[in-house]
């Protein structure tokens, strides 16, 4: 036998070898699935975050579709003898929920007396600068040279926005303060009290502020641009069609044929919120925490906080360079309510690069 001659490497494939092809095949498992588990085990000790605005006229049902949602807060029966407020006051309340091991944070931000007024000039002013806000109060955690291992996170990552069942189409109101909220924050628009409607005047009402929508170029979430994959354009593409959702609150228990439901009981019988025949709750709970809660607060830092973080960099070039440059000087309350441009992403259908 020729001594230059050597046997074959146990770990050569008998298959020509290619870039696409490794020149080794694995004899065993690696244990690379572990990641998960680490993963897994970390969120599970850090807990989740999660930061939700209900915008609305009073009178909308807000509180109680939070209740509905996350079962943190109460209802209570309004106080007919009290005015309604004279200006938009902002509430928010956090509650920590813990679910088999899983510990949400949940801040739910209120707005009281939105829309309320006979002169609503400029209503969206408080709301757009306390969006702004978080922002900016993130950004000067982010920009301290000793920063917090784990930065509070009070951006708000997703707006319910309720439009009144008024069976029409979006009032001029709703159309201003949409164009402007969508640029800033992810929205969903909700039909606030749907069993006012009738099953076709509900359908007619969703095509017309469908119509709306588009025709006013308002980007609701989920935004056809930030489909990952084929999955995600399939899933998203039906929840767009039911946009806005038709929905109903209720926080009280009712027993229907031996079983207790959560609805509203009226004249005619019992409204079962959780019945997709009734309403669209389903839907609307689906999105906000079993599929999307984590798209939501990716979007929120990728999206709408790096737009506001590169404008704000971008004013930084008015300060002394240096040392002394990432100390950008907090913004004004005049910078936290100007609109910020959106670039719209472009779709298969579009290529485009138009601003709104």
């Amino acid at each position: 036998m020729d001594p230059l001659r050597r046997s074959p490497s146990p770990c050569l494939s008998s298959r020509p070898s290619s870039p696409s092809t490794p020149p080794c095949e694995m004899r065993g498992p690696v244990g690379i699935e572990a990641v998960l588990d680490q993963l897994k085990i970390k969120a599970m000790k850090m807990g989740f975050e999660f930061n939700i605005m209900v915008v609305g006229q009073s009178g909308l049902g807000k509180s109680t579709m939070v209740n509905t949602l996350f079962k943190v807060w109460k209802s209570n029966p309004p106080d007919l003898g009290v005015p309604p407020p004279q200006t938009l006051q902002l509430h928010s309340v956090t509650h920590v929920i813990e679910e088999k091991g899983v510990k949400l944070k949940l801040t739910v931000t209120d707005t009281p007396g939105f829309g309320d007024q006979i002169n609503n000039d400029n209503c969206w002013d408080p709301i757009l600068g306390y969006i702004n806000e978080q922002y900016e109060q993130y950004l000067q955690e982010e920009l301290l040279i000793t920063r917090q291992r784990h930065i509070p996170d009070t951006r708000v990552h997703c707006c319910v926005y309720f439009v009144p069942p008024t069976g029409h189409c979006l009032r001029p109101l709703d159309i201003e303060f949409l164009q402007r909220l969508c640029r800033t924050v992810n929205v969903v628009p909700v039909i606030a009290r749907a069993d006012s409607l009738t099953m076709e005047e509900r359908e007619a009402f969703r095509r017309r502020i469908q119509h709306n929508l588009r025709t006013h170029c308002i980007n609701v979430y989920p935004q056809m641009c930030f489909d990952e994959d084929t999955n995600d354009r399939i899933l998203n593409s039906k929840l767009r069609d039911r946009i806005p959702f038709a929905v109903v609150g209720a926080d009280q228990e009712h027993l229907v044929n031996g079983r207790c439901v959560l609805g509203r009981k009226t004249k005619w019988g019992i409204i079962e919120v959780e019945n997709m025949a009734h309403c669209e709750f389903p839907l609307l709970r689906d999105l906000l925490i079993r599929s999307h809660l984590q798209d939501l607060k990716d979007i929120t830092h990728n999206v709408h906080y790096e737009n506001y973080r590169v404008i704000r960099l971008n004013e930084s070039h008015l300060l002394p360079r240096g040392p002394g440059w990432v100390n950008l000087a907090p913004a004004s309350p005049g910078q936290l309510t100007i609109p910020r441009p959106f670039k719209v992403c472009r779709g298969a259908h579009d290529d485009s690069d138009d601003e709104f």
